[in-house]
């Protein structure tokens, strides 16, 4: 007995409309996440001023550190025995300037620790000016 011999088969058919619309979900989620390299590129053009020089040059106070931590103002060695002592050093050297800017220039194989004691020398004497000296690399240059 044949009970299948009327009995169609139906053919598997693979609809393609869910994987379209999956694939679209995709390619949006891409384009909206994706960074172009074209912002990276910004040009800007920095507006032109004209600025006056200042009459009077603020107080600086020249603090160098060399590559065996040693410590000089303006030109003198200075025997470091701690924060507090070379604090004392850059009030002696202000000679009661107000708020003078304190010149760090360390050499690059100076300790990270003797270029902070002096910014801490410079915060516990009042003197919230501090800068780095640098010098730039003259075959990075544009």
């Amino acid at each position: 007995m044949n009970f299948q011999r009327g009995w169609r088969r139906d053919e598997p058919e693979i609809n393609l409309i869910p994987m379209i619309d999956l694939l679209l979900v995709i390619i949006i989620f891409l384009v909206i996440t994706t960074t172009y390299a074209r912002f990276a590129e910004l040009q800007i053009n920095l507006p032109e001023a004209e600025g006056k020089t200042a009459k009077e040059t603020p107080a600086q106070i020249n603090v160098d550190v060399d590559a065996a931590g040693s410590y000089y103002l303006n030109g003198t060695a200075v025997a470091f025995r701690g924060v507090d002592s070379l604090r004392e050093r850059l009030l002696q050297v202000a000679g009661g300037q107000p708020d003078p800017i304190v010149v760090i220039s360390a050499d690059a194989r100076a300790t990270h620790q003797a270029v902070i004691h002096v910014m801490d020398a410079a915060r516990r004497a009042g003197f919230n000016r501090v800068t780095f000296v640098t010098q730039t690399n003259p075959d990075s240059s544009p």
